[in-house]
């Protein structure tokens, strides 16, 4: 389908890396690339204001069908003037299909080749949602990239089961592609196959052959080893267009953001950031700071000196340190604000990099000062959290 308003236009690609600067053109405004989406669930961006989301230079945000669906309901925002009007963002809007959260649920849903049966995290009603529906659902809503419905294996599931998932996801995507109307939203496949490479190269060769105007990388991040993650992702990427942007789905950390992009991967998006703001987490470009410790409790230096964000321009690391001893809601936002604020910068960064031909150097500067996560704790802490998320649901 030739989408109008939307296309992607490729500026740059490194002469020694993969990596790539671009611009994706959409009817609410051009999205310079790479980039980094927010995660707004339920139609807001944690503890943030649209107007705050827009001055930290924000241009696109994500926002999830499941949630959406559920609360407040489709009909509910269709009839608001859709997902724009209901919450204030002139700006672009990607909508995943819920296919994740569903898939999340286990013993709550029920997988068929038709679609899925689940029941609601918040009652336990009972709902149903097929390819078609999925559709449907985005496009009363009005986001400016909608997702195909897909189905997500864990990361450790057995091959014979990663190949059911995979054949059902193209199946879908079919589907979808059949039953879209609108022609100012562009449908992404997603390119599932767990962690075999086979697969991974299978379901890339036959999403490919279908032309849509872009495709995600689905089910990585989700437990597996970093280095099976970014093999993955090298293993996909190698057999996507060159001519349509990618996007790899759920990643956020300042190191993947890098290892990324130096991969081909054009958009990203993750919670992660305001995730762990709200635990008192916040990124500098030596790694991640804990304001709850008791060092900053007498630091009249912002958290970090060389941010230009309104957190550090304005409060001591002392002040945040407080506003979480005190749990004052005003300390998330801050943080949220920085976090979001480093993220934004970080891609500003890669992006002249690109532009200027010293990728590879920034990249290897970056990393070298940045001490990321020791591994096994962000396994166990990812463990932790779906574990969490899933007695929650």
């Amino acid at each position: 389908m030739e989408i109008p308003n939307h296309s992607f236009r490729l500026i740059q690609t490194c002469p020694d890396s993969s990596a790539r600067a671009g611009e994706l053109i959409t009817p609410h405004g051009t999205v310079p690339t790479p980039v980094f989406l927010p995660v707004g669930s339920q139609g807001a961006v944690k503890t943030l204001t649209p107007e705050e989301v827009k001055d930290i230079g924000i241009a696109m945000v994500l926002a999830n069908t499941y949630h959406l669906y559920l609360r407040p309901g489709i009909t509910v925002i269709e009839a608001m003037g859709g997902l724009h009007k209901f919450m204030a963002w002139d700006r672009a809007i990607l909508t995943d299909s819920g296919g994740y959260q569903i898939f999340s649920l286990a013993s709550l849903r029920r997988v068929s080749d038709e679609g899925v049966i689940f029941r609601s995290h918040i009652d336990g009603s009972q709902h149903s949602l097929t390819p078609e529906l999925a559709i449907q659902f985005q496009e009363a809503l009005g986001a400016d990239i909608i997702m195909a419905l897909d189905e997500c294996p864990a990361h450790d599931d057995s091959f014979d089961k990663v190949q059911r998932a995979m054949s059902r996801t193209h199946q879908w995507a079919e589907r979808c592609q059949r039953v879209q109307k609108r022609s100012d939203q562009a449908l992404y496949a997603i390119v599932q196959g767990g962690t075999f490479p086979q697969l991974r190269r299978q379901s890339a060769e036959f999403l490919t052959s279908l032309e849509f105007p872009g495709y995600a990388i689905g089910g990585l991040s989700l437990g597996e080893p970093k280095r099976v993650t970014l093999a993955m992702t090298e293993e996909t990427v190698a057999l996507l267009p060159q001519n349509k942007p990618r996007y790899l789905m759920g990643v956020g950390s300042p190191e993947d953001l890098l290892e990324g992009v130096a991969r081909g991967i054009d958009i990203f998006d993750s919670a992660l950031p305001t995730r762990i703001a709200r635990n008192g987490a916040l990124f500098t470009w030596q790694g991640r700071h804990n304001i709850r410790n008791a060092a900053y409790s007498q630091m009249e230096q912002p958290v970090d000196p060389d941010c230009n964000c309104y957190t550090c321009r304005t409060f001591s690391a002392a002040y945040l340190h407080h506003l979480f001893s005190c749990q004052e809601l005003l300390g998330y936002r801050l943080a949220t604000i920085h976090n979001l604020s480093f993220i934004n910068n970080l891609m500003h960064k890669i992006r002249g990099a690109i532009l200027n031909g010293t990728f590879n150097s920034f990249k290897d500067s970056f990393l070298a000062s940045y001490q990321p996560t020791d591994e096994d704790v962000r396994l166990s802490q990812k463990q932790k959290w779906l574990k969490s998320r899933n007695l929650s649901q």
